[in-house]
């Protein structure tokens, strides 16, 4: 996967605002204060399988990991992930490369299309 990618992987997680009161929710906790799912749905007051859906996204960008505590997973920050997510976006936004070359090819290849019709 290319930082672009990663970058909007990482963006698209950020996009919606319960899973930003999810990442503020798991902020307050330590990992041994972790929350499972049922906790972190009545917190938010939101549906069980809708704090399911918005963690895979989370884990899927690095920022959650679950740890399994009996029968429940407990869910924390991924402090490595976050460190890793930040360094990305740092890295893309300010060298600018990545972005700028996609952008430019694009519009090249609209212009080319313009021109064409």
């Amino acid at each position: 996967m290319n930082n672009v990618e990663e970058l909007a992987t990482l963006f698209g997680a950020l996009a919606d605002p319960t899973r930003l009161k999810l990442l503020k929710l798991l902020q307050r906790q330590s990992r041994r204060d972790a929350l499972c799912v049922n906790a972190l749905a009545h917190r938010l007051g939101v549906t069980q399988s809708a704090v399911s859906q918005h963690l895979k996204v989370l884990k899927h960008a690095g920022m959650v990991k679950g740890e399994k505590r009996g029968y429940r997973v407990h869910y924390f920050l991924s402090t490595e992930g976050l460190k890793s997510c930040l360094e990305l976006a740092t890295a893309v936004l300010s060298a600018d490369n990545a972005i700028q070359a996609e952008t430019e090819k694009s519009e090249t290849i609209a212009d080319h299309d313009k021109q064409r019709n």
